[in-house]
């Protein structure tokens, strides 16, 4: 069986020395959309280096790569075909605000191995800290297909309850012909969202745009349009990736502020009848 669940879960955890600047922090922000209009006051604190703030968001990138998805299944007891692999959802957890620039350990390890029968779910946890201490925990759920159906344990469900109610705010975001080769500077190379042949041999019919790409855009405008635009308020941000998006769409943000608190959003493709795109996705906020 290319996972071995008792192997990839008695790994030792891998560790990493990762470092950032603002040109890191500019480069994530433009990868997700920022600076439209660019001289916006409100764009130019993800632009501007003099004014800038970090969108927590920016964790799932910071040091140059894609936490728990690539270097997840380089991990013992994971030999898998990339082209079976799917991003299934995303946690972040924010210990303190990030700085602009900054150093840190990652400590990465297989945190949980799923059995959905059709498919497999790997739960990369990601653990940042700096010499003040914790900054950020990352969790990926990964999905590969055709690799389930060993008779392990499933897992619990992603799913919640719809949110009731109408919005309480809906903004659409339009996404760049080239955002995904903007965004993929940032450090996912996975040719899946920039090879039409490696798209094709993926199931897709041209390339899609990175799921932390959506990840990010969606933050940002939960961040501007009911946090008042400050990234500090953030404490955690949970995603399950529904559906895919295509360069040149248009992502319509649906908000909403439950009486319990937080946000819930629901993310679709404006294009395609609204086809989910992001769901069961939690803001968390003071």
């Amino acid at each position: 069986m290319p996972i071995d669940a008792a192997k990839a879960l008695a790994a030792e955890p891998r560790t990493r020395d990762v470092a950032w600047d603002h040109k890191d922090v500019q480069l994530y922000h433009l990868g997700i959309g920022a600076g439209r209009p660019a001289t916006d006051p409100d764009e130019l604190r993800y632009t501007l280096e003099s004014r800038l703030h970090v969108l927590p968001s920016f964790a799932t990138v910071a040091g140059g790569g894609k936490p728990g998805v690539i270097s997840g299944l380089s991990m013992p007891g994971i030999d898998v075909d990339l082209a079976k692999v799917l991003h299934g959802g995303q946690s972040l957890t924010i210990h303190r605000p990030i700085p602009v620039r900054g150093t840190a350990t990652a400590t990465g390890r297989i945190a949980a191995v799923y059995d959905k029968g059709k498919a497999a779910v790997l739960v990369m946890r990601t653990e940042v800290a700096d010499a003040d201490g914790p900054l950020w925990t990352n969790d990926a759920q990964i999905f590969v297909r055709g690799e389930g159906g060993w008779g392990g344990d499933r897992g619990p469900s992603a799913r919640l309850d719809p949110p009731s109610g109408e919005p309480d705010r809906i903004v659409e975001r339009a996404v760049r012909e080239d955002q995904a080769l903007l965004y993929r500077l940032s450090g996912d190379y996975n040719p899946l969202h920039a090879d039409p042949e490696f798209a094709g041999l993926a199931g897709f019919d041209r390339p899609i745009l990175h799921g932390l790409c959506t990840y990010g855009i969606t933050l940002k405008a939960v961040v501007d349009t009911l946090l008042g635009g400050d990234v500090t308020r953030v404490r955690s941000y949970t995603t399950r990736f529904a559906g895919v998006v295509y360069p040149g769409e248009t992502l319509r943000i649906r908000m909403w502020r439950p009486a319990s608190g937080g946000v819930r959003v629901a993310v679709s493709a404006v294009e395609r009848e609204d086809a989910p795109v992001l769901a069961d996705t939690v803001v968390e906020h003071t």
